[in-house]
């Protein structure tokens, strides 16, 4: 992680680290120079701000007359919503609140890089592997609520199409390919993330301002990219948790056994 110094983060440290450090000592917690690191205090930042917009634009939204604002903010939960119902179906709504929560988080994250004085809390391993086991959890969660405990673990052994007696093999195979969707959210936002701010960091160093804007300016892209990544592998992953398969009746016909999502890619 680039580690440079942040008044921000001083701020934080000299406002709440003496409580944090006289609280977490007596556990057995030790500190070095900094009580609450970066990636905290930018992480508790962006919260801090979406949390104070939502507050502010509770009371001002409006029906006939949406503020520019508004629109922008509709628009980016609509293409949320659209790629949730493609995906999932119908019932892909009932998602949105987390998956839209990750996005916007990672986004504001992936941008925080690019505002001088701040850092990108998603250049640090620690943040992205919460994103990732949050995502990874929760679509577990979300399929032993919609196909029970028993079908749901059943996929993991003998998937569609696959014969009974290959469960060993396939009950191993599906745990390594679950257990690496881990590493594949976390890895690829941190990596892509971590490489941008070390490139304009270096740039920097060299001549101030000026060469590192066509950098900055790739940011901006690059940061909007990661955030959709891993907004649209988190609904393909949870797309393959809730979908519920057909069963064939007794003349060899679809039966819908509940909603079949479009298969993931």
């Amino acid at each position: 992680m680039i580690e440079h110094p942040l008044w921000i983060v001083q701020f934080v440290n000299a406002l709440l680290g003496p409580l944090v450090k006289a609280a977490l000592e007596p556990l057995g917690f030790h500190f070095g120079h900094e009580v609450i690191p970066n990636y905290l205090v930018m992480t508790m930042l962006i919260v801090l701000v979406v949390t104070a917009v939502c507050a502010f634009m509770r009371s001002r939204l409006s029906v006939e007359h949406p503020s520019r604002f508004q629109i922008l903010l509709e628009d980016g939960v609509m293409s949320v919503v659209r790629l949730l119902e493609e995906w999932i179906g119908p019932d892909g709504r009932a998602y949105l609140p987390l998956i839209a929560t990750l996005g916007l988080f990672i986004l504001l994250g992936n941008y925080a890089g690019l505002v001088p004085g701040l850092m990108a809390p998603t250049a640090n391993i620690n943040v992205t592997l919460g994103c990732a086991i949050t995502t990874w959890v929760f679509y577990h969660l979300q399929g032993f609520r919609t196909q029970g405990v028993v079908n749901y673990l059943k996929h993991f052994a003998v998937p569609p199409g696959a014969p009974v007696w290959m469960a060993p093999l396939m009950l191993i195979i599906e745990g390594i390919s679950h257990a690496s969707r881990v590493l594949s959210l976390s890895l690829r936002l941190f990596g892509n993330i971590f490489g941008e701010e070390l490139v304009i960091v270096i740039l920097g160093s060299i001549i101030p301002f000026i060469v590192p804007l066509p950098m900055m300016f790739l940011g901006l892209i690059t940061g909007g990219l990661q955030a959709f990544i891993f907004v649209l592998l988190s609904i393909i992953y949870l797309q393959g948790a809730v979908a519920v398969e057909h069963e064939h009746d007794a003349h060899g016909h679809d039966a819908p056994s509940g909603h079949r999502a479009p298969a993931a890619a």
